[in-house]
């Protein structure tokens, strides 16, 4: 453990996740709500065959699963008991690779004991899981080599850290070009004050750490990410009297972004049609709240997405072709009309209109107390 990193607020966290909190019934407020995004069936599955001691141990919540997974690298932050990294690992398959990163020994203990079990039960020669102590802020100080992963995942452990932008700026030096960081958090509706920052319930409750979500906005553009895509959002409620009175007028909500780490730029609007191979979801993928995909059916995105879908791990399940531009190719910028507003997305005003439409029980998380910052 780098002295660098460590902080008042990381011995406050691993406290309250190594000892005050040994599952999710132990978290005081309901920051751990899911966003209204259905659990495919073939997650369900994979569920099952995770141990029950890493299930029931486990003070995460919800899930946080991208698609198009075979064959990946995937490091998971917080992974805490290893719940959501055994799920990942079979998403994965034995050519991939999973390794799962967490500051609190107790958690990391429960994952390590079950490795074999889980080899086993999924049938692999060679184990496809790894578990490092470290920090979140300091990827590389821990020994996860830059440009070496092509899916980072997260589960509401970016608000248990002091310094997010170092977050982001690790996690976008250990992914490899293309490569996308998905994850849930919990966002406040306005910068917090002082007073709440510095509240250690609050803390350990994933509420006085949330970013305002503008900021992550800024934040990812300042490292080098491309604009957050807001996948789903959830609102948080806190029932908790004490809770209330310090935070005042503040509103939290749970929200599930995409950040990739593709070229900027000379990308034009397109037009992109699905193929339809991306296991799981094969007639309709949700990319975001803003663009689902149904399968074989031409649709117009503009820019930033179609830069994604031509640099990420996704290339390979489109096909583009320029936009009203026929004797441009596509990626190139042509003088034409965007077709899509790719405006900035309010996810407190998401959580609206998803809990209007009553979507169901959710794989986003939001408060997952495995800090590994």
């Amino acid at each position: 453990k780098k002295g660098s990193v460590d902080s008042n607020i990381h011995a406050d966290v691993k406290d309250y996740y190594g000892k005050t909190v040994t599952s999710t019934a132990d978290i005081k407020s309901d920051a751990c709500v899911a966003p209204a995004k259905r659990v495919p069936a073939y997650i369900t599955q994979v569920l099952k065959k995770v141990h029950p001691d890493v299930v029931n141990r486990y003070t995460g919540c919800g899930l946080v699963v991208p698609e198009s997974l075979e064959g990946c690298r995937v490091l998971d932050l917080g992974c805490g008991t290893g719940r959501d990294c055994y799920m990942l690992s079979q998403l994965v398959g034995e050519r991939g690779h999973v390794t799962g990163i967490d500051m609190t020994e107790e958690q990391l203990e429960v994952a390590q004991t079950h490795l074999d079990y889980h080899m086993k039960e999924f049938g692999y020669k060679n184990p496809n899981v790894d578990f490092v102590q470290g920090f979140i802020e300091a990827l590389t100080e821990a020994g996860l080599k830059k440009d070496s992963f092509d899916i980072i995942t997260s589960n509401g452990v970016v608000n248990l850290t002091p310094d997010k932008k170092r977050v982001l700026a690790e996690a976008y030096s250990v992914l490899k070009d293309g490569g996308e960081l998905y994850f849930s958090d919990v966002y406040s509706s306005g910068r917090l004050t002082e007073e709440i920052r510095k509240d250690k319930a609050l803390w350990g409750e994933c509420l006085s750490g949330a970013l305002w979500w503008k900021d992550l906005l800024l934040l990812a553009e300042e490292v080098g990410f491309s604009p957050p895509r807001l996948v789903t959002a959830s609102l948080i409620t806190v029932a908790n009297k004490e809770f209330q009175e310090v935070l005042g007028d503040f509103k939290f909500v749970s929200a599930t972004y995409r950040l990739f780490k593709v070229p900027k730029g000379h990308t034009g609007p397109c037009q992109v049609t699905y193929k339809g191979n991306i296991t799981g979801v094969e007639d309709s993928f949700e990319f975001d709240c803003q663009h689902t995909f149904k399968a074989n059916e031409a649709v117009p995105v503009g820019g930033e997405v179609a830069a994604i879908l031509t640099h990420s791990r996704f290339k390979e399940d489109f096909t583009l072709q320029p936009a009203r531009a026929p004797h441009q190719p596509c990626g190139v910028k042509a003088k034409v009309d965007l077709l899509i507003q790719e405006g900035i997305v309010d996810p407190f005003e998401l959580a609206l209109q998803l809990k209007k439409q009553g979507a169901g029980s959710a794989t986003g998380g939001c408060c997952s107390s495995q800090s590994a910052a």
